[in-house]
């Protein structure tokens, strides 16, 4: 038995409350691939590898400036990829766990590939702190508007990771439009959409006493901490209990549980524990 199992079950078990924090571990069980570090960016994307552009060089709001084209064949078959991608049966785990609670779940995630909403959680529920590469924006920006991508596709000549074809465009100015996410050195990403996102999960952990508030985090990890930041915060400001889920990063503060493995495996063993 996997030391830890037992105390975790029996704290999802007397809830009243689920706060389910998710990063990019979280959709690696889904088949989604892994970009920590240029090996991991560069093997799912071998065309940057020969031209020698990491991540951090791709995901870049100039690159929307100096070669559109190319910045969306990176954003395009990310978001191809996401759309095509089922969730993995952990989310429904999660999605029933909270489902049984008095007061429900609330998610915080650093992905933006929207499969919390696909796997049927509720949209009014859902805090994307980096924003959702299912939402867009002007690259200009001609206004502070942020539309939904509807049923965009961009086609990708993946042999060299470029889109092909007409690039999604600003309805009311023209211009290139971007998604609607947080990248790096980001002056102009529109954060109204993730903000108000924030003040509805900072009203659902501020409106109750809570009795047992607990936190399932999955693949957040130390790389881009906000998850994690935002987990020990709650844990400190409302005694929720934390259950960090994570084969790199499982280090949690003194009191709390850790499990050094990927999400879907814990997540399924607990629910075998529940019954």
């Amino acid at each position: 038995m996997i030391v830890g199992l037992h105390e975790a079950t029996e704290l999802i078990r007397q809830a009243d409350g689920l706060l389910i924090g998710a990063g990019a571990g979280m959709g690696v069980d889904s088949g989604l691939p892994d970009f920590r570090g240029r090996d991991g960016f560069w093997k799912a994307y071998p065309p940057f590898a020969r031209l020698g552009l990491d991540f951090f060089q791709m995901a870049n709001p100039e690159g929307f400036a100096r070669d559109p084209a190319l910045a969306w064949g990176f954003y395009g078959h990310r978001f191809n990829l996401y759309r095509d991608t089922p969730p993995h049966p952990g989310f429904d785990i999660l999605r029933a766990w909270g489902d049984r609670m008095e007061h429900g779940s609330f998610i915080f995630t650093s992905n933006i590939d929207g499969h919390f909403q696909r796997a049927g959680f509720d949209e009014e529920r859902v805090v994307e702190c980096h924003g959702s590469l299912n939402h867009l924006q002007c690259t200009r920006p001609c206004s502070e508007a942020i539309w939904p991508a509807g049923n965009l596709r961009v086609d990708v000549d993946m042999t060299q990771v470029r889109a092909t074809g007409d690039l999604p465009t600003c309805p009311e100015c023209g211009a290139v439009a971007r998604p609607n996410v947080l990248m790096f050195g980001d002056w102009h990403w529109n954060a109204e959409r993730s903000s108000d996102q924030e003040h509805r999960l900072a009203h659902w952990l501020a409106r109750k006493e809570w009795r047992s508030l607990v936190i399932v985090e999955c693949g957040a990890g130390n790389t881009v901490p906000t998850v994690r930041v935002t987990s020990e915060g709650v844990v400190s400001t409302y005694g929720a209990r934390l259950i960090r889920i994570n084969p790199r990063d499982p280090d949690v503060p003194q009191g709390q549980i850790s499990f050094a493995a990927g999400a879907l495996s814990i997540l399924q063993e607990i629910d075998n524990l529940l019954g």
